[in-house]
C-alpha cells in the first residue's frame, strides 16, 4: 500500500505545480491536461499486455521495476527546460506508476489470508487519495521552498527510498516465477493464453469499462482544483490545502468499501449510490446557480471525492473476484487499469477544452455528469455476473 501511495504522489506532484509551470514554461491550459493525463499513457495503450507481462516476471520484481522507472524520470523530470520534454517523462512515468498499481491487489491477495481480502482491498484502493492528497497539500510549501526542479527530485529520493524498504520486506516471488526458466516460446504461449483467457471472459470486461467513468472525472475535478481556484483570486497555501483535502478525502470511500462488502452490502448498491453522488455534487460543484456561494461548491466537492471513493474500493474487489484464474489477477487488473487509464487521459484535455470553449467552468457537471449515467448502465450489466 505504501508503495502504491508513493507511486500516486507522482500524479498528486503536478496540480500544484501547473501555475508555476505555466509561467516558466509557458505551459498551456490544454498542455496542463496532457501533463495530468500522461502519466496514463503506457496504461492506455498496454495496461493488459503489462498486466500479463508482470504475472509472469513475478509481482513483486515488477513493483520493484516500476518504483526504479518512477525514480529515473522524476530525477530527469527536473532538467526538463520545456513542456514537451516533460510531456514525454510525464508519458513514461506511467509505465513505472502502472506496474506499481496493478501488481498491488495482486500480492495483497498472495500476502492476505481470505476471510481478510475485501478490508485490505479496500485499503489499497485508498493509494490514490493518499498519494494525490499528500502531494496537494505540501506541494505548494515545497514548491515555494525547492523550486518545481526541488519538487520532482525529492519524490524521486522519496521513491527511492520505497524501493528499498520494498526489497527489504516484501518475500520473494514463488520460484515458478522465475524469468530463466522455460523456453522462449512456451513463455510466450503462456503469456498468450493469460491474456487470452482474461480477455475472453465478460467479467474482467465490465469491470475495465466501469473504471473510467469514475477515473476520468475524479482526476479532471481534483486535477484541475488548483487552477481553478488561482483564476478565482485564492492565494496559493490555501489554494494547496483546499485541493489536499478534496484529493484526501477520497480515502474515506475506499476505506468505508471494503468495510462495506465485508458487511454484506452489495456491489451494486455502492456502485450505483457513487456514481449519483458524482453526478449530483458536479452539479453544485460547477453550475451557474451556486456561483455566488464558493463553500457550498466546495463542500460539494468534498462529498464529490469522499462518497465517490467507494467505486474504485469496489472494482478492485470486483476485479480479483471476476478474474477468470488466479493466475491472471495482476492482467485483470492491468485490463481494468488500461481503460481507467484511457478515461484519464481524455478526460482532463477534454474538460479543460470544454471550459475554454464555454469561457468558464460551468459546464463541467455536463460532463462529468454523462459519465456517471455511461457508469451506472455499466454497472446494471456487471451485476448480472454477481
Amino acid at each position: 500500500m505504501l508503495a502504491g501511495i508513493t507511486a500516486a504522489l507522482h500524479i498528486g506532484k503536478l496540480p500544484p505545480a501547473i501555475p508555476v509551470l505555466q509561467q516558466e514554461l509557458g505551459v498551456s491550459l490544454v498542455q496542463a491536461g496532457f501533463l495530468l493525463s500522461l502519466v496514463q499513457l503506457a496504461g492506455m495503450l498496454a495496461g493488459a499486455l503489462i498486466g500479463v507481462l508482470a504475472d509472469s516476471a513475478g509481482l513483486r520484481r515488477s513493483m520493484l521495476t516500476g518504483l526504479m522507472v518512477l525514480v529515473l524520470c522524476s530525477t530527469l523530470g527536473g532538467f526538463a527546460g520545456s513542456a514537451a520534454e516533460l510531456l514525454i517523462l510525464r508519458g513514461l512515468e506511467g509505465t513505472g506508476f502502472l506496474l506499481v498499481t496493478l501488481t498491488g491487489p495482486g500480492l495483497i491477495r498472495r500476502l492476505v489470508v481470505p476471510e481478510k481480502l475485501s478490508v485490505r482491498l479496500g485499503w489499497w484502493g485508498c493509494y490514490m487519495g493518499f498519494g494525490t492528497g499528500t502531494g496537494l497539500l505540501v506541494g505548494p510549501w515545497m514548491l515555494a521552498q525547492l523550486g518545481w526542479q526541488g519538487w520532482w527530485w525529492l519524490i524521486a529520493g522519496i521513491t527511492l527510498l520505497m524501493w528499498g524498504w520494498l526489497f527489504l520486506k516484501v518475500p520473494p516471488d514463488p520460484s515458478e516465477h522465475n524469468p530463466h526458466a522455460g523456453a522462449p516460446l512456451s513463455g510466450l504461449r503462456t503469456l498468450l493464453a493469460r491474456l487470452r483467457l482474461t480477455l475472453s471472459s465478460p467479467g474482467p470486461w465490465l469491470v475495465a469499462l466501469i473504471f473510467p467513468m469514475y477515473s476520468g472525472q475524479w482526476l479532471s475535478v481534483i486535477g484541475f482544483l488548483p487552477s481553478i481556484y488561482t483564476q478565482a483570486g485564492i492565494e496559493g497555501a490555501l489554494v494547496g490545502v483546499l485541493t489536499a483535502m478534496a484529493a484526501a478525502a477520497n480515502v474515506v470511500g475506499n476505506a468505508a468499501s471494503g468495510r462495506l462488502l465485508q458487511a454484506g452490502m452489495s456491489s451494486r448498491a455502492l456502485l450505483y449510490g457513487g456514481f449519483a453522488v458524482m453526478s449530483l455534487t458536479t452539479w453544485v460543484a460547477f453550475s451557474d446557480m451556486t456561483a455566488q456561494w464558493p463553500w457550498v461548491r466546495y463542500a460539494a466537492v468534498l462529498v464529490f471525492s469522499s462518497v465517490s471513493g467507494v467505486i474504485p474500493g469496489v472494482l478492485f474487489s470486483l476485479a480479483v473476484r471476476l478474474a477468470p484464474d488466479s493466475s491472471v489477477v495482476s492482467t485483470c487488473v492491468g485490463w481494468m487499469l488500461q481503460l481507467s487509464a484511457l478515461g484519464q487521459f481524455i478526460a482532463p484535455p477534454a474538460i479543460g477544452a470544454l471550459a475554454v470553449w464555454a469561457g468558464g467552468w460551468q459546464l463541467t457537471w455536463l460532463a462529468t455528469g454523462l459519465l456517471s449515467v455511461l457508469g451506472a448502465v455499466l454497472v446494471s450489466r456487471v451485476a448480472r455476473l454477481l
